[in-house]
């Protein structure tokens, strides 16, 4: 059963790819709010590894996302995420804080549906 508390967290250094230029929501050679997302939703993911059922998985489905400060290509960066609540038995929250060697970068909130993976990816014929 899954509990408020959970927490991991995720560290990666910052490369090209990760930046707003590379992802095209900038043009900025700096770390770009997709990456966050990205290692955020790592953090959760990781918070929740071997805590479902056989046949279970979790996806994203909402998030809420100030980005704060900007990171240089080289720069670590370390997302949190920490478990919130469980809306029945199924709908997770999760806070969540990036930050880097200098400060924190970004935080706010990201939900997460508890799915079966099969019935999920049957959905898609």
């Amino acid at each position: 059963m899954l509990e408020p508390g959970l927490e991991a967290t995720v560290e990666e250094t910052v490369t090209e790819g990760m930046t707003a230029e590379a992802l095209g929501s900038g043009d900025v050679p700096v770390l770009g709010t997709p990456a966050v997302l990205a290692l955020v939703e790592k953090a959760a993911c990781a918070a929740l590894t071997g805590e479902f059922e056989a046949g279970q998985t979790s996806v994203g489905s909402w998030v809420e996302l100030s980005h704060l400060a900007p990171t240089p290509v080289g720069g670590r960066v370390r997302a949190t995420a920490r478990l919130l609540e469980v809306v029945a038995g199924r709908k997770l929250l999760f806070e969540f804080s990036v930050s880097d060697d200098r400060a924190e970068i970004a935080n706010g909130t990201h939900r997460r549906v508890v799915i079966d993976r099969a019935r999920f990816l049957g959905s898609l014929a």
